[in-house]
């Protein structure tokens, strides 16, 4: 494989990839619809827990491998793209509202995740108990989403948007169909992908840790800015801001186990210090954007501008360093 092969891999391998992860996503939440499953319960656990399929099947691929670093700069760099630059992009787009009671419950575990996930890097290394730890933190996030979805939420407006999304006219066996094929075109999507990207980086003499941060992070977050731009354009603020909550909160405590598990490996104190305390730092530039106390959550075009810029920054920082 020359370089011109691997850019080409990397290039159909994402679009596979995003593509897959849209089919999987839909046919999967069309089959828990036609099984009986309520919407806010589908859209908060399958449909966030789908858009993060495409970071979750590469960082496993990648581990491996024994490329432990693109897992973790997958993980890292797709949290950071979600909301500098997905989030921020469609705030700047169309500015957004957020009334679900749901999402301001989700926000602490977003921010508490986050810090817990800083802490264990702090170290510079992510081995087997680091797994462990936040394996546990994901089967008690899971079982906190099922409480929440089984609760009724009528007046939770995310329940109403989910309820106009999800297909309600898709035959039983036509989504247990697509949701076959989205997964086996996610599976093959991202062997392809991080074949291509594995050559590039021992070819170009990049860590395979920044070509997680960069290329593979914006490919896996494709799913994520379509859903969100999608949902914003039809005023659906609170898909568009759960989607992206959701996600990151999967990208810690699924994705970033993986690679602890699979492939325990020391790791830069960039990882630490650039990478991780970045993440912290938009995680909580979210929060505080988005608290207001005296009136409804929203994120307006100024806040998406730091948002955006701000990881603009980053990439830049990353280039030259």
């Amino acid at each position: 494989m020359d370089i011109a092969l691997a850019v080409a891999a990397i290039g159909i391998g994402l679009a596979v990839l995003a593509w897959g992860a849209d089919r999987f996503v839909t046919g999967a939440a069309a089959t828990a619809r036609d099984l009986g499953v309520s919407p806010l319960l589908v859209g908060i656990t399958i449909v966030a827990l789908g858009t993060s399929a495409p970071e979750i099947v590469v960082s496993a691929l990648a581990s491996l491998k024994g490329n432990g670093g693109l897992a973790v700069g997958n993980a890292l760099g797709s949290n950071i793209a979600n909301i500098g630059l997905v989030l921020g992009g469609t705030a700047l787009f169309r500015p957004m509202s957020i009334q679900s009671t749901t999402l301001t419950r989700e926000l602490p575990i977003l921010m508490a995740v986050t810090l817990i996930t800083v802490g264990l890097l702090s170290n510079h290394d992510l081995n087997r108990w680091d797994g462990v730890v936040l394996v546990v933190l994901l089967v008690l996030f899971l079982a906190w989403l099922i409480y929440s979805g089984l609760k009724q939420h009528s007046d939770d407006k995310m329940e109403t948007e989910y309820q106009a999304e999800i297909p309600n006219d898709m035959p039983l066996k036509r989504s247990m169909l697509w949701l076959v094929i989205g997964l086996v075109l996610v599976l093959v999507g991202a062997k392809v992908l991080v074949e291509g990207a594995v050559f590039l980086a021992k070819a170009a003499g990049i860590s395979d840790l920044v070509i997680g941060l960069t290329i593979i992070a914006l490919g896996t977050s494709l799913p994520e800015l379509a859903t969100s731009l999608t949902s914003a354009v039809k005023g659906e603020h609170d898909i568009a801001v759960g989607n992206i909550i959701g996600s990151n909160i999967f990208n810690l405590v699924a994705v970033l186990a993986i690679p602890a598990l699979v492939d325990p490996e020391t790791y830069p104190t960039a990882v630490l210090y650039r990478d991780g305390l970045t993440m912290l730092g938009f995680t909580l530039l979210l929060v505080i954007f988005t608290f207001r106390p005296t009136q409804a959550a929203n994120i307006n075009r100024w806040e998406g501008l730091i948002f955006f810029l701000g990881y603009l920054s980053y990439l830049g920082y990353l280039a030259f360093s």
